[in-house]
């Protein structure tokens, strides 16, 4: 074959390796980094190799427009199989009539939602961020902050939803949308609650799931499907997938206003290496072992609970009925920040997070935001989370100890303990990043 004087050499057979080998070393970095470390985001999780086989397919190639069957280009033949295949899938997975597979993250689905339901001004009842809210429940940096009128409502003095304040808003605000589910709340909620606050008051009920639809999908965890007009929920997280979302609804009338809202709405063609890579989560999910899996996740989260709090650590609301859990660090004078950059040295990464009434900014914080979805993904059970929340007291009771200072002895000593339990428990063994 003749060198086209417009092809580079090598372009369709170099590895990565070889051709940005700065990119390369970053890469490989990171694959070290996971392997030798504990990751306690919630928002994280490890996704299976074969997902990592269909986020580097040759699908990421094509370009589409619209949905399966209706695209605005051509040679979309396996693309529509591909993308019918998630949204089959989800639909099976989540027991729902319509499902939206192309919003590419939980806070465009939300986007989604608002463009569909909404008009700029609408009045939004959400939960505020500081009980454990999303951005994109209508939080003032956010645009749906910005377009509509937020009203927030808060959690009480357990840390629980206060339903009797949610009750009181939508009476006296009226809402157009009440939204139920965060990214930082860890108690089960009573949906069919909101849904008679949600009647009462005239208002769509939207139920975002982005943080237990895992557990949702494994029957660890009640649904919020048949309560919601719609459901929002993100594939990473507890579902273990590529970054992305899904809109479910049993509306048909909705369904089709949602569609149109997703594209061409706030968004234009299709990625559709996630698509595909979503298809295999939800594959995955619908396997009998993710049950297990779904009820793994949440007993390790609470022996993480457990343990944090007989260390006398607070735990906000006392414990959690998800993946994840909120640990308030103002009893030890710690602030999020800097308890977050001392885990980390000590090979335990979480985020800083705000808390019930904190008064610490964004950027500080006065607590931190565990998961167990990437380390149940891992092979931890209940005995080797018992082992990291003791390693989290022994680095953050340290730090008290010093007013606020890192240990850095503390902090090696609980790094070599998490290298000695992750060598134990390989992710990706023989993985090369090319």
């Amino acid at each position: 074959m003749k060198d086209s004087p417009a092809l580079e050499p090598g372009y369709f057979l170099d590895r990565l390796r070889a051709a940005d080998p700065e990119v390369h070393a970053a890469l490989a970095g990171e694959l070290e980094r996971q392997q030798d470390g504990i990751e306690l985001i919630a928002s994280e999780n490890l996704v299976s190799r074969a997902s990592l086989d269909a986020l580097g397919s040759v699908i990421v190639n094509k370009t589409v427009e619209g949905r399966p069957g209706a695209r605005y280009y051509g040679g979309a033949a396996f693309a529509d199989r591909i993308e019918s295949l998630a949204v089959e899938r989800a639909k099976e997975l989540f027991g729902c009539d319509f499902a939206n597979v192309q919003p590419h993250s939980g806070s465009q689905a939300n986007q989604a939602v608002f463009l569909a339901l909404l008009q700029p001004g609408d009045v939004v009842l959400g939960m505020a961020l500081d009980a454990g809210g999303h951005l994109s429940h209508g939080a003032a940096p956010n645009l749906t902050g910005k377009w509509f009128r937020p009203v927030r409502y808060g959690t009480d003095a357990a840390g629980l939803i206060d339903m009797a304040e949610v009750e009181r808003l939508a009476r006296e605000h009226r809402p157009k949308l009440l939204i139920c589910g965060g990214s930082a709340y860890p108690r089960a909620i009573d949906f069919a609650r909101f849904r008679r606050i949600a009647d009462a008051a005239g208002a769509y009920l939207l139920a975002d799931m982005a943080h237990f639809a895992g557990l949702v999908a494994g029957d660890a965890h009640p649904s919020p499907l048949p309560h919601a007009h719609v459901t929002t929920a993100t594939t990473y997280k507890n579902l273990r997938g590529a970054r992305g979302g899904l809109i479910l609804t049993d509306d048909a009338a909705l369904a089709r206003k949602l569609d149109s809202a997703v594209f061409p709405g706030v968004q234009g063609s299709v990625i559709l290496n996630a698509v595909a890579a979503k298809a295999v989560c939800l594959g995955e999910a619908l396997k009998p072992s993710f049950r297990a899996y779904a009820a793994q996740v949440l007993a390790n989260a609470r022996a993480l609970a457990d343990t944090l709090m007989q260390r006398g650590i607070a735990v906000v609301a006392g414990g959690t009925d998800t993946p994840l859990l909120v640990a308030d660090l103002r009893p030890l004078g710690l602030t999020g920040a800097a308890a977050s950059d001392a885990l980390e040295a000590a090979g335990l990464t979480c985020n800083k997070n705000v808390v019930p009434g904190d008064t610490q900014p964004p950027r500080v914080t006065s607590g931190l935001r565990f998961g167990s979805a990437a380390g149940t993904t891992r092979g931890f059970g209940e005995d080797e989370f018992r082992r990291i929340g003791g390693w989290i007291a022994d680095v953050l009771h340290a730090m008290a100890a010093a007013g606020g200072a890192r240990d850095e002895a503390v902090e090696q000593a609980v790094r070599a303990d998490v290298r000695t339990l992750c060598r134990a428990f390989p992710i990706y063994p023989g993985l090369d990043t090319a």
